[in-house]
């Protein structure tokens, strides 16, 4: 009996069922913790970051230049953010991917701790040169183009692609001041009634019509 009554006291003591005088409040602890994930998913729009919609890049208001930037090169319409910063050769490889650089841009994000100036880490430059290349395999290996461009076979195999390719595709803007909301209206953050036309432009034209 005394040994069942060892085991039983090793069992209580590694349980998570805490002591009869203490459930109350494990309860209301537990559902606080829980309550408030819920809220911090709803307020991240976490649900979002599950598909390939490039706006979820943007959840976060430091992207907002990369992602309007994006919007105005050629890569808008057969490219978006997933097509060039996630890996391809498998979705459980892809989702991992997104997962550990997502926590670590929240984490970032949530210190305050971003970079003036945002560039990708070595890990990123990796997967972003992978699907450069997994894309534009046939500019790549194309004969005429390395005949064409002086020391092209070096370039493209020592050297990441946008060493040279440097506007492609975020261009030279990074200013927040150079691409607002009002151009490219960002669910995340744009008011319901955000019109691109400013209301004191409006009533100018109205009262040049008059």
């Amino acid at each position: 009996m005394g040994k069942f009554q060892s085991i039983k006291r090793k069992l209580f003591l590694y349980s998570l069922i805490p002591p009869r005088a203490w459930r109350p409040y494990a309860i209301v602890l537990v559902a606080a913790i829980f309550g408030l994930g819920i809220y911090l998913l709803r307020l991240s729009n976490a649900a979002s970051y599950l598909s390939d919609d490039p706006q979820a890049c943007v959840n976060c208001h430091i992207m907002t230049p990369q992602y309007i930037t994006w919007t105005r090169s050629s890569h808008r319409e057969v490219a978006h953010c997933n097509d060039c910063h996630v890996p391809h050769d498998n979705i459980a490889n892809k989702y991992f991917f997104k997962a550990k650089d997502g926590l670590y841009h929240a984490s970032i994000f949530t210190m305050r701790a971003e970079p003036q100036v945002i560039k990708a880490l070595g890990p990123s430059i990796k997967v972003i040169q992978s699907n450069c290349i997994r894309c534009h395999e046939d500019q790549v290996t194309d004969a005429k183009l390395i005949g064409l461009v002086e020391n092209h076979h070096p370039h493209r195999t020592d050297r990441i692609c946008w060493e040279c390719h440097r506007e492609v595709p975020h261009g030279k803007v990074r200013s927040l001041a150079s691409v607002g909301h009002q151009i490219e209206p960002i669910r995340a953050h744009a008011p319901t009634d955000l019109e691109i036309i400013p209301k004191w432009l409006k009533e100018s034209m109205q009262q040049s019509k008059q």
